[in-house]
């Protein structure tokens, strides 16, 4: 039987809402603090109980924090467009009223209110700030969670009409009808001469400015690790190598410092991987220069500190690592609406293009598994620089 909606907040929780929190506490380490309590209003106890099973079965943190999410929001949706929780599994019209209520025209939008997401429903997800913006969602975010839907389902056992005909073709019509432009996830990138402008920014002897300079640094130097990455690396992964000469054309020359990090499981590599990435020369300096400031022997490489400067136990968090370089963005008096933390990623890559680093050898240092997605930041970067687009100047 489905359950009923959550409560308005500053009402008081059922029981079911209380025991639904101390539940999701066990997930700690994934779901974040200040969203459990509005996660426990939202979903049923079969979503909490599913959850947990992901997070036993060793489902990575991120996928289960996404899916977390995108149950949240799917639970506050359904409790608003419909009445009801969610069904198990779904009818194909609900699938289909759920791209109808996420994709839609613009245009007809202005001489029909009816069209897209009706008022009522959308008040209902702003109210819980689920929902923050008027505009039709962007395709690959209803694809996702239409995706989290269904992995959701076949983990409970059940067959969805995922890849029903009249579901496909809503979302083509939709997606069509919508007619978004597809958005980078960071306007610009975080090259070098950016870079060296937000080291600049943060190139004080305070606590906050010796960690912001390492986790910049060594984010865009290992080759444009994830925020998630950022966040999550741990002493542990770290493994002092040999020093390595400054010039491989003189291997008796200057030698440079060498760390390699050990990335264990990231969205591309599987938890017992032995993949990893280099750092060589100042990214090590600096990156040793904090954790020895800070006495870090173990753990959290990276963690928060506090307004008087003193340091947290916990690591950061990959919203938290998207939020200092935006906030040295700004000090550098550039735009932080134009970068965010996946910046680093696209401009280490933008930057080897420029240096005319060969794209197997940026690879093997970003990660990247798809040589097409790889390749358009390089593709991006040959275009502005080369001739082809200047024929009449």
């Amino acid at each position: 039987m489905a359950e009923p909606a959550a409560p308005p907040f500053g009402v008081a929780k059922p029981a079911g809402v209380g025991r639904r929190a101390e539940a999701l506490d066990a997930l700690d380490s994934v779901l974040p603090f200040d969203r459990r309590d509005v996660l426990a209003g939202l979903l049923t106890d079969d979503d909490v109980a599913t959850l947990r099973h992901l997070a036993k079965q060793g489902i990575g943190a991120n996928s289960l924090r996404a899916l977390a999410s995108d149950l949240g929001y799917l639970e506050a949706w359904s409790l608003a467009a419909t009445g009801l929780s969610l069904p198990w599994p779904a009818p194909e019209a609900l699938l289909i009223k759920f791209v109808a209520h996420h994709l839609w025209d613009p245009a007809k939008r202005e001489t029909d209110p009816t069209h897209g997401m009706p008022e009522d429903v959308a008040t209902a997800l702003k109210s819980t700030e689920l929902l923050r913006v008027d505009a039709p969602h962007a395709p690959s975010t209803v694809r996702r969670r239409l995706s989290s839907w269904s992995t959701l389902t076949k983990w409970r056992g059940m067959r969805g009409k995922f890849n029903g005909p009249g579901l496909q073709s809503a979302i083509k019509l939709a997606v069509r009808a919508s007619a978004r432009p597809r958005g980078r996830k960071s306007k610009k990138a975080v090259t070098a001469d950016i870079l060296a402008a937000l080291l600049k920014a943060c190139a004080g002897d305070r606590l906050v400015d010796l960690r912001d300079r390492a986790l910049l640094i060594t984010a865009f130097a290992s080759g444009g690790r994830r925020r998630s990455e950022i966040a999550a690396l741990r002493v542990e992964q770290l493994v002092e190598e040999d020093p390595v000469p400054a010039d491989p054309k003189d291997p008796d020359g200057e030698k440079l410092p060498c760390l390699s990090i050990r990335l264990g499981r990231t969205k591309t590599t599987q938890a017992d991987s032995d993949a990893y990435v280099l750092l060589v020369g100042r990214p090590v300096m600096v990156l040793r220069s904090w954790m020895e400031r800070a006495g870090i022997t173990e753990g959290a490489v990276f963690r928060g500190i506090d307004r008087w400067g003193n340091l947290d136990k916990r690591a950061l968090t990959p919203q938290a690592v998207n939020l200092i370089l935006k906030r040295r963005v700004a000090e550098a008096e550039l735009d932080p609406q134009a970068f965010s933390a996946h910046g680093l990623r696209s401009g280490y890559l933008t930057e080897t293009a420029r240096r005319g680093i060969p794209l197997p050898e940026a690879m093997q240092q970003s990660q990247h598994r798809s040589v097409q997605q790889a390749s358009n930041y390089y593709n991006d970067a040959e275009r502005t620089l080369g001739r082809a687009a200047r024929i009449i100047v």
